[in-house]
């Protein structure tokens, strides 16, 4: 049975730039009380950009709190009043150099709900160009080119830990065909 937590109060214990973390009091019916840490996220917007060819781009950089270089999907956290469209578009074109004149919307993500309210808006971009790339200055970012096939394959052998850019590239192969 599925029972509803209600928030009693809440206390909050850091407030970042990308972040705020709180410890709220909630109540679980009928006379019981728990805790619960919670990190709280602006959200967040990512895109798989595919060509005519059934290429997709991503991109590798250096993730610090995972110590390590991961391939992902080009994404990026929404600004105050940004929606998710132009998170995507805004994140595709500096990280990427890549326009698009077709988006899908694929829904959301949550990116790990049992401590955090992170929502990540998944999308489609298609019939692409390309440009030069222009990323934030604290972002060092290789373009990577690959056939959804072979990325699906990355997947499969998993050496793509970045959930994102897993369900992208799942999302991407039904909607292409690609197995």
């Amino acid at each position: 049975m599925v029972v509803p937590e209600k928030k009693i109060n809440s206390t909050e214990i850091f407030d970042g730039y990308i972040l705020k973390v709180v410890k709220d009091e909630v109540s679980l019916g009928e006379g019981k009380k728990a805790f619960r840490e919670v990190v709280r996220h602006k959200g967040a917007a990512a895109v798989i950009a595919v060509d005519e060819e059934k290429n997709a781009f991503f991109v590798e950089q250096f993730r610090y709190p995972v110590d390590m270089p991961l391939f992902e999907a080009p994404a990026g956290k929404l600004d105050p009043g940004e929606e998710p469209i132009e998170c995507a578009k805004r994140e595709l074109l500096e990280e990427c150099g890549i326009t698009a004149e077709n988006w899908t919307y694929l829904g959301p993500m949550l990116s790990s709900p049992g401590f955090c309210d992170e929502v990540i808006h998944l999308f489609l971009a298609e019939n692409l160009s390309e440009s030069a790339p222009d990323p934030d200055e604290d972002e060092f970012l290789d373009i990577i080119k690959l056939p959804l096939s072979e990325v699906l394959e990355k997947i499969r052998k998993g050496t793509i830990p970045d959930a994102k850019t897993q369900i992208l590239v799942l999302r991407a192969c039904d909607l292409f065909g690609v197995k």
